[in-house]
């Protein structure tokens, strides 16, 4: 589900002064109805929320420069927003949530407020968003004259009171397990090094386990729009931002002013988390085809076949290669995934990767091990990967109850590796740990529609591999009003960052005036990469 590379993990999808609830602000937070509070059985954390949200309405935020390390250029700020670990107990431990902003960049007539975004994971920061503005990025130019652009660290990420599974070091340490396995040997290995991997979560980061959760995301980024002082939030979600999105617009309806769900997670019950990961093997086999169709197609720049079945025979030649002698010592089939399912989550990567292939087939080794193998030396770099994939874990094994029967994840994942080989055993043994999570798990929200949802605008390409077509379809349907703009024959994960007027002019009029099309949207696709 995230944004990011499954190994790391956007995407969409390898690892915590008192005041009375009367004293609720005026306009800066409203407290949920008794019949939300009893929709969702979460009476203490409701009540909770509600006190830490009118705390924050009243103390702001202190924006300050920020820290030098943290790679935010000025004229954008950094602060900290206080939230409590356990929404139950308002007054219990605090965790601090790191947010940056950038104001806007047109007139004050012309602000709307404060533009919240959510890249994905679970697992990825948001601090960079508001550089879309000091780096120009042309997409975002009118938006951004009407918007502060805020970004944060949801709980556990980054600077966020960060969570931790394993020693970064040896988490990205190489060669891996060859994650397709050959023998009841190697499932038994993956399934020694998972329970191992939940126990490590458990070990380093315990006590933020039972409180990584979907809907505490949610009532942080409440929270942080209080401190903001606005009344409502304007949010911009992608990948596993959608169903952040999704949740706050069940949790909090009436305090949504505009929100955008980019590349949905499928919010039904049913697919959260299990269910949906097996739905991303299948979508990402189809892209990672499109791939091989367009690298055949481009066989005078990269000479790895004319044909799909023939750059799959060089996909497979370098795998056995790596699996029987890892190349540089380092990249085997592990490795290699991890680098090459860039291709078929962004377009962007089409040209890089389909290089990198090109240079290895013509007898050029260190370009592949350059670009898959782990760099020891990149000690931030390796902790921001584990940390990425410690939050992966936790949010999603916390969020819902897992299946605990090995016979069925047998079942499930022997029997799609059939047919959609490419990512299926790595997304299984990725995932695994919740199988023997050591906190309890949670039942999931029922995404829907509530009093005061306005339109939410909702864009999803058809061959999305991390996230499936089907999951725009379902948030359409669960929330009324929403509108639906379909890339046809696209697939690239993260549709708002694309050229396309036909989206990006759609983009700026829902943020700008809140109208959205009579009906929902076919755009054709966005151009393919050209080597």
């Amino acid at each position: 589900m995230r944004g990011t590379r499954l190994t790391r993990r956007a995407a969409a999808l390898g690892s915590a002064g008192a005041l009375v609830t009367t004293t609720l602000i005026a306009g800066a937070v409203a407290a949920p109805s008794a019949t939300a509070d009893a929709r969702h059985g979460q009476d203490r954390e409701t009540r909770g929320a509600a006190i830490t949200a009118a705390r924050a309405a009243k103390a702001g935020i202190d924006w300050q420069d920020c820290p030098g390390d943290w790679g935010l250029e000025k004229p954008i700020q950094c602060g900290w927003v206080t939230v409590p670990l356990d929404y139950a107990k308002p007054y219990g431990k605090q965790i601090k949530l790191a947010v940056d902003r950038i104001g806007n960049t047109g007139t004050k007539g012309e602000r709307q407020g404060s533009l919240i975004y959510n890249p994905g994971g679970p697992g990825a920061s948001g601090l960079r968003f508001p550089r879309r503005v000091t780096t120009k990025n042309p997409l975002w130019t009118n938006v951004s004259k009407a918007y502060d652009f805020v970004g944060f660290d949801p709980r556990g990420v980054g600077h966020s009171a960060p969570i931790s599974c394993v020693d970064p070091q040896e988490f990205v340490k190489a060669p891996k397990l060859d994650p397709v396995p050959g023998t009841e040997a190697d499932k038994r290995a993956q399934r020694a090094l998972a329970r191992e991997y939940a126990e490590g979560c458990y070990e380093r980061s315990g006590e933020m386990l039972p409180y990584m959760t979907t809907p505490n995301t949610v009532r942080d980024l409440d929270v942080i729009r209080a401190a903001l002082g606005e009344k409502k939030l304007n949010f911009l979600g992608v990948s596993y931002g959608t169903y952040i999105a999704a949740v706050y617009g069940t949790m909090y309806p009436g305090h949504v002013r505009r929100m955008i769900a980019d590349s949905v997670v499928n919010p039904s019950r049913e697919k959260i988390w299990y269910e949906a990961n097996l739905d991303q093997d299948v979508a990402f086999e189809t892209r990672w085809k499109d791939w091989q169709d367009w690298v055949a197609k481009n066989d005078a720049v990269f000479h790895l076949g004319t044909t799909r079945a023939q750059v799959q025979a060089k996909w497979l030649e370098l795998r056995d290669t790596a699996k029987r002698s890892p190349i540089g010592g380092l990249v085997g089939p592990a490795e290699l995934i991890s680098f090459f399912q860039s291709a078929p989550y962004y377009d962007s990567s089409w040209i890089p990767v389909a290089t990198v292939f090109s240079k290895y087939v013509a007898g050029d080794t260190q370009a592949l091990v350059d670009a898959a193998a782990p760099d020891l030396t990149d000690t931030a770099g390796n902790a921001a990967s584990e940390n990425g994939n410690a939050v992966y874990t936790a949010v999603e094994c916390t969020d819902v109850k897992w299946p605990t029967s090995w016979k069925k994840w047998d079942r499930d994942n022997t029997r799609l590796h059939k047919n959609y080989p490419f990512m299926t055993w790595a997304n299984a043994w990725l995932n695994l740990p919740c199988a023997t999570w050591p906190v309890k798990q949670q039942t999931p929200v029922n995404v829907k529609s509530g009093k005061g949802l306005p339109p939410v605008l909702i864009v999803q390409s058809t061959r999305d591999a991390a996230t499936p077509y089907d999951g725009g379809v379902e948030l359409h349907k669960r929330f009324k009003g929403s509108r639906l703009i379909t890339e046809k024959d696209a697939g690239s994960h993260g549709v708002t960052g694309l050229v396309n007027p036909c989206i990006n002019e759609r983009v700026d009029t829902y943020l700008l005036t809140g109208k959205v099309d009579a009906a929902d949207v076919t755009c054709a696709p966005h151009a393919t990469p050209k080597p």
